[in-house]
């Protein structure tokens, strides 16, 4: 029996596309260049993000694609990821922060620092290497949720991310004290962003995510002027009033030609769950939510479990739709979230098992596969 060659190799890993970037793997240059040691192929597949959520899916693909060629005996596939983004040395102010981030919102009380940090973990837990600058000048939250306080360390000129839970972190917050409000004008909030950017040991970065205050101000515009936005995320609540101050944030960011690389919709419905005792199963339960009354049936043992759509419902996909971006994903409320952030112990980390976490982690993965995209468009293609 013949051994089988690199060729061959080649060939049959070319039968698997990315399902983003519509090319096969080799012509978009994630392999390797393949290891054969008689019947044994070893192969690298280097993805453009640690996040990929179709990671396992297209490494199962390539080990049964290699499996089935003519004097294999033995296939190990192993999946890397490199960030390429748009770090380099011609970018003076951190130039090894590969892709900057706004999280942003049209108004506050949605929960953007909450998606911020909780997106932050996700992203970290798949192997990325994350940052988060909060820019909210008059309302800090960032060393709250994280878990964090005191002044950060100063070596020579420079500032020293103060980290935890694997991810790097800057705020105002560390540097005032709690009870001191900021009272600044636009130039003052530009200078501090520049200064959080071009004056902080960020390191190499796959992802700085910054936290901005609500609205459409000076912070949003003084980011797009200091460095080349990869894109934006926006947090909104179901409810109109939400929806309609985020369309002014679209808006904003199309201005500034900033991409929009998805939305997040936060407080999404809340699972009210219930046992009836002695209650057959099928019985009707009516439980009243405030604006309407919700009927459900009882399953076995008098269970029950219905969603309260306190909020409202289908306002980020009106956006969505009307504006032409995806809903990154929708996170429904939990008191465990409130708990976490105030703790500095975000549900992520603590309850990884549960639906809010699951959401967050989906977030994630569709978020770093829209910067992906981004990327692909701007980079050229290896051959």
């Amino acid at each position: 029996m013949s051994q089988v060659t690199q060729a061959q190799v080649l060939d049959a890993l070319r039968t698997i596309q990315d399902p983003d970037l519509h090319q096969d793997i080799v012509s978009l240059g994630f392999v390797r260049e393949p290891v054969i040691d008689g019947g044994s192929v070893q192969v690298t597949i280097n993805l453009t993000t640690p996040a990929c959520p179709v990671k396992d899916q297209m490494k199962a693909e390539a080990e049964n694609k290699l499996r089935e060629l003519p004097g294999v005996t033995a296939v190990t596939v192993e999946m890397t990821a490199e960030v390429r983004g748009n770090a380099g040395p011609s970018r003076d102010i951190a130039p090894n922060i590969k892709h900057f981030i706004a999280v942003s919102s049209g108004k506050g009380g949605v929960g953007k620092s909450t998606v911020t940090v909780n997106l932050a973990i996700a992203l970290q837990q798949t192997g990325a290497r994350v940052g988060i600058l909060d820019c909210d000048v008059y309302g800090p939250d960032i060393p709250m949720m994280m878990g964090l306080s005191g002044e950060p360390e100063v070596r020579g000129k420079s500032l020293i991310p103060k980290t935890r839970h694997g991810v790097k972190t800057m705020s105002i917050g560390y540097l005032l004290p709690d009870d001191k409000p900021v009272i600044w004008r636009g130039p003052m909030i530009h200078q501090a962003i520049n200064q959080f950017l071009r004056d902080v040991e960020w390191g190499e970065l796959d992802y700085l995510l910054v936290d901005m205050p609500p609205g459409t101000g000076d912070a949003q515009l003084s980011l797009a002027q200091i460095v080349p936005l990869s894109g934006g995320v926006l947090v909104t609540t179901p409810q109109a009033v939400s929806t309609f101050d985020v369309a002014k944030a679209i808006a904003m960011f199309q201005q500034v030609q900033v991409d929009v690389l998805g939305i997040v919709e936060n407080m999404a419905g809340f699972v009210v769950r219930g046992t009836v005792e002695g209650c057959p199963a099928g019985t009707p339960v009516h439980i009243e939510t405030g604006s309407s009354t919700e009927t459900v049936t009882t399953g076995e043992g008098g269970t029950f479990e219905t969603v309260a759509h306190i909020f409202g419902a289908g306002g980020a996909e009106r956006l969505a739709e009307q504006y032409g971006f995806p809903v990154l994903g929708r996170v429904p409320l939990n008191p465990a979230v409130r708990v976490g952030g105030d703790g500095g112990d975000p549900i992520t980390l603590t309850e990884p098992d549960s639906v809010v976490a699951r959401a967050f982690r989906e977030i994630a993965g569709k978020f770093a596969q829209r910067v992906a995209i981004k990327e692909h468009k701007s980079l050229p293609i290896l051959q």
